[in-house]
């Protein structure tokens, strides 16, 4: 059985989100402190319901200070972002998300080479600039769904 917030959301609910996990706090005094954490998500066509939870996530994150944002995958194939999971630190180590046939993540290939980190950044801006902030992308799909 499923528990936490994903329950609740499973159920028709409205998560109960914690904002004050050692995550919620580090990723908020980085926030407060001058900080920019980002991310953005990519999301088929229709949603899963996984997809579907981290969008409803989303406001979890943007109360932490994050800038979320979505786009749909037929976008992201249009401007030629990869199909691979990454984050970016401090805009010189990546972190390629490696994932099992089950889809569960299992580790990571870091990236430090600068041509490579460089092309990372480079994917990254081009994600920001055609992504849509979550409450938008929300109220979109729900629009599309009525």
């Amino acid at each position: 059985m499923e528990r936490g917030t994903y329950a609740q959301f499973a159920r028709g609910e409205k998560p109960l989100w914690d904002l004050e996990t050692l995550w919620s706090r580090g990723i908020r005094e980085k926030t407060t402190g001058g900080a920019y954490v980002a991310r953005v998500r990519v999301v088929d066509d229709p949603p899963t319901e996984g997809q579907r939870y981290l969008l409803a996530h989303g406001e979890k994150n943007a109360a932490l200070g994050e800038d979320v944002r979505n786009m749909w995958r037929a976008d992201a194939a249009r401007v030629n972002l990869p199909g691979e999971d990454f984050w970016i630190f401090d805009s010189h180590i990546v972190a390629v998300c490696l994932f099992d046939d089950d889809d569960d993540l299992t580790g990571a290939e870091l990236i430090t080479g600068p041509a490579a980190v460089n092309q990372y950044n480079r994917l990254r801006d081009v994600a920001r600039h055609y992504a849509v902030p979550y409450q938008k992308f929300a109220a979109g799909m729900a629009a599309k769904e009525a």
